[in-house]
């Protein structure tokens, strides 16, 4: 937590696997991204092993205060890694930008991407 809550303010992103949100915790023991979004230090989520879990891990953190709802919890997974990576074109629905659109529906209590689309044409 002492290292997230220093690179957070240094201005440095704070990035955590979205398997840990979907899990609730760390599978090694480390910090719980839960707990760096309720202390206002999460900024990315991540996975290269579960890709369903960027849309799990966003809708999980949509009720933590700090996060400003499901539209900052989003961001975890579009806007800010965009923004971190230098993708500035993507990662927000705006004049000038990609188009890329990811459409979700809840099924139960779990979110489904029904539809994808890229550069503005759906793709899936």
């Amino acid at each position: 937590m002492e290292a997230a809550r220093a690179s957070h303010a240094a201005g440095i992103s704070v990035l955590m696997g979205a398997p840990n949100v979907v899990r609730g915790g760390s599978h090694s023991g480390n910090v719980s991204a839960v707990e760096l979004a309720e202390a206002g230090v999460l900024d990315i989520l991540s996975s290269d092993y579960v890709p369903i879990s960027l849309i799990h891990g966003a809708f999980g953190l949509r009720d933590v205060p700090a996060m400003g709802g499901l539209a900052g919890a989003i961001q975890t997974v579009t806007r800010k890694p965009a923004l971190a990576t230098g993708m500035t074109d993507r990662g927000e629905i705006a004049a000038g930008k990609r188009g890329d659109l990811v459409r979700v529906a809840m099924v139960g209590d779990k979110p489904v991407v029904r539809e994808v689309w890229r550069t503005g044409r759906r793709i899936a």
